[in-house]
């Protein structure tokens, strides 16, 4: 058996996960047959969408483990380790838990090898069984017809926002990459639709028509008593924990979800979702956000008007080669007072000086570590420091955070 890092480097050694994609079920189905279909094991929720999946998942899985079911919780990207992608009752696997469903897929997975997302996603769902859990909440990798995880029989499927990103696998246009998210909805499965622009709106209504899927809606939710905060808000008698007024919109898919299963939605009170729009310093205030698309983007920035106007921002952005970079940066770069464009350690990433070309102004930095130490120069401490772009990029600071000998912002701030 593969120890967890060498496991680790094969998964990475099968390229890029995105760039590399083959779409289609016929390996993963393949791959979970030898396994003994574990996905049929426990019930499911599937959840499909371009923004606020990741944080609508964690707002379920938060809700169901309060209630006390036993649950599992598969998403990803990764920030730091891939342990992070399969959750059980609220905690990453193990290294050892991961060695050992790497070993149980590799064993099976035949030749071609099944790609990276398919790996871990049966791995994932081989730990789900394994480890007796109850109900799994499971976020699609990339769109939702031919993603590895829809091979799933879900009670429950939620379709998140729809917007622009990977338009060259999802099609270049809203219906386009709305008919490929409601490729997870199954005949006579319940559904929770979030607010849509009209095009997908129209997309979503005559799929669920069409497979006479029972929906509900969160522009119907009737909010009251809205108080919003830089940290989370309170509406109807919840609390959501997570910042940002989209979050909003997720917390109420949220809640209609719950209470599809059969459990109160007080419970989304106690979710966690790191890397969005993440306070992890005060003095200054250092906030990681992952806003890699345009519609991310947009979030940030309204989250920035709010609540942070009249402060000096400096913004330090990464971004990959293959996204929108200058639609986001018109939204983001304004706001900024002083900017430092730097790069995930990654081969897809935009070089640091392409993006200062971009700006027209601002420090370039070769990687995380260089640029928090340029910011730690020049910023005050009633300033606010965003990290964004790329999640690699914040998965990177949140590492770099954990280690005090790197960390410029760690204690006073005075040397």
């Amino acid at each position: 058996m593969l120890t967890y890092p060498d496991s680790v480097r094969f998964l990475y050694a099968l390229g890029n996960e995105i760039k590399t994609a083959k779409l289609g079920l016929d390996r993963i189905r393949e791959v979970l047959a030898a396994l003994g279909d574990p996905q049929d094991s426990f019930r499911s929720v599937h959840v499909a969408g371009t923004n606020g999946k990741g944080s609508t998942c964690a707002m379920i899985e938060a809700g169901l483990r309060t209630a006390g079911v036993r649950t599992g919780l598969f998403t990803s990207p990764h920030l730091i380790e891939p342990t992070e992608r399969i959750v059980i009752d609220g905690m990453p696997v193990s290294r050892l838990q991961f060695e050992q469903a790497f070993d149980a897929v590799h064993k099976v997975a035949g030749e071609p090898h099944p790609t990276y997302f398919e790996t871990v996603t049966a791995m994932g769902f081989w730990l789900f069984r394994e480890m007796g859990i109850e109900t799994a909440v499971v976020e699609t990798g990339l769109g939702g017809r031919l993603d590895a995880t829809n091979v799933l029989n879900p009670a429950l499927t939620v379709i998140t926002p729809i917007d622009f990103d990977h338009e060259i696998y999802l099609g270049n246009t809203i219906e386009a990459i709305a008919g490929e998210k409601a490729g997870i909805l199954k005949p006579g499965v319940p559904a929770i639709f979030a607010r849509q622009r009209l095009e997908a709106q129209a997309v979503l209504g005559a799929r669920a028509a069409e497979l006479q899927i029972p929906v509900k809606r969160t522009s119907d939710f009737e909010v009251r008593d809205l108080y919003i905060t830089a940290r989370g808000s309170e509406f109807s008698g919840l609390r959501c924990p997570l910042a940002g007024e989209h979050q909003l919109e997720n917390a109420i898919a949220a809640a209609l979800a719950l209470e599809s299963l059969g459990v109160s939605p007080t419970g989304i009170e106690n979710a966690v979702w790191p890397g969005r729009l993440e306070r992890i310093s005060p003095n200054p205030d250092i906030i990681l956000d992952g806003a890699h698309n345009p519609a991310g983007a947009r979030a940030l920035a309204r989250y920035l008007e709010r609540f942070y106007a009249g402060r000096k921002i400096w913004l330090i952005y990464g971004a990959m080669r293959d996204k929108a970079v200058d639609e986001i940066a018109g939204i983001l770069f304004p706001l900024a007072a002083d900017l430092v464009l730097t790069a995930p350690d990654n081969a897809r990433a935009l070089r640091p000086e392409a993006l200062r070309e971009m700006a027209g102004r601002g420090f370039s930095a070769p990687d995380i570590a260089a640029a928090v130490q340029e910011v730690r120069k020049h910023a005050g401490e009633d300033d606010v420091v965003v990290i964004t772009g790329s999640l690699f990029l914040i998965g990177e600071a949140r590492a770099l955070s954990y280690n005090r000998h790197s960390w410029p912002f760690s204690g006073a701030w005075s040397s």
